[in-house]
């Protein structure tokens, strides 16, 4: 009959930390380097903090003084007579996402593929389609729409265009890096099946990376209806101009009423992403339904 050990000697453990030091405590390297890092890390919190203000007694009133002055200026929102023009630009606003984030999907879509290492061999090319990607996105959609709106006039197609220039740079970089790390097994399989470079790409990249890509894209696309909202301050179209109009005459309550509909519109589209998420990644929109009734004979 075996028996099992359940104690371990002293002698044991002695020759286990002798043999594996460093799975029983930091050595004294590893330790002073940790304190080092851990003491700059807390000297640079509290230079910013003294360096920007938020240990003096400004910021405290400052705080104080939002609480009592600009939300009471805020609500209630009024201005309900303008809801059809506020629902009209709101719309514009969601337009100008849903456009823009189509157009960086598809550019990146195909030069994601140059940017994979596992798929572009020739390295340059490689390389240089990161850099690329870098240059997009470099600079926030505002220095975009006013690149826009100086070059092609006002109106929303300068959002369009600013949102789809750096949504191609952050979808070829999302998308990149959801191709590098698929499972290569597939596509060693229908190289061996005798499969060329499109098989492998339809029957062994797509299958693994769609999922990711959509909902990459999906979480850009509601983002990019919040970025779409702040566009229209310099001139690009959508809720955005009513917003700062609102805020430039100092019409509180009635931009109030229009960060609500911000807000709603985002928790609707957040909603509507979960549900295609769980449609097609999942696979279904809700879990199936097993009856415990007995089939009839």
């Amino acid at each position: 009959m075996r028996t099992t050990r359940t104690e371990i000697t002293e002698a044991e453990i002695a020759a286990a930390r002798a043999r594996l030091p460093r799975a029983f405590a930091r050595s004294s390297h590893e330790q002073a380097r940790l304190w080092l890092l851990s003491s700059a890390a807390a000297a640079l919190t509290l230079y910013c903090l003294y360096r920007f203000d938020f240990l003096s007694w400004q910021f405290i009133d400052g705080s104080a003084k939002f609480g009592a002055v600009v939300i009471a200026q805020l609500f209630p929102p009024h201005g309900y007579e303008y809801t059809p023009d506020f629902l009209k630009s709101m719309g514009e606003t969601i337009a100008m996402a849903f456009i823009g984030t189509l157009l960086g999907a598809l550019l990146a879509f195909p030069l994601s593929f140059l940017a994979s290492r596992n798929m572009m061999p020739v390295r340059p090319v490689q390389f240089g389609t990161r850099r690329f990607a870098d240059l997009l996105r470099a600079f926030d959609y505002l220095i975009w729409a006013l690149i826009f709106v100086r070059a092609i006039g006002l109106g929303p197609m300068a959002g369009i265009m600013a949102i789809a220039i750096v949504e191609t740079g952050t979808f070829i970089k999302l998308y990149s890096e959801a191709i590098e790390n698929l499972d290569r097994k597939q596509m060693d399989g229908i190289r061996a099946a005798g499969g060329n470079v499109l098989h492998v790409v339809r029957f062994g990249v797509l299958p693994q990376v769609l999922p990711m890509m959509l909902s990459n894209t999906l979480y850009m696309f509601e983002h990019n209806v919040r970025s779409a909202s702040i566009l229209g301050i310099v001139g690009a179209g959508g809720i955005g101009f009513l917003l700062a109009d609102r805020l430039r005459a100092y019409e509180l309550q009635e931009a109030c009423l229009i960060i609500i509909l911000v807000v709603l519109t985002v928790y609707a589209i957040d909603y509507l992403s979960r549900v295609l998420r769980e449609r097609f990644i999942v696979g279904r929109a809700e879990p199936a339904k097993i009856s415990a009734k007995p089939a009839a004979p």
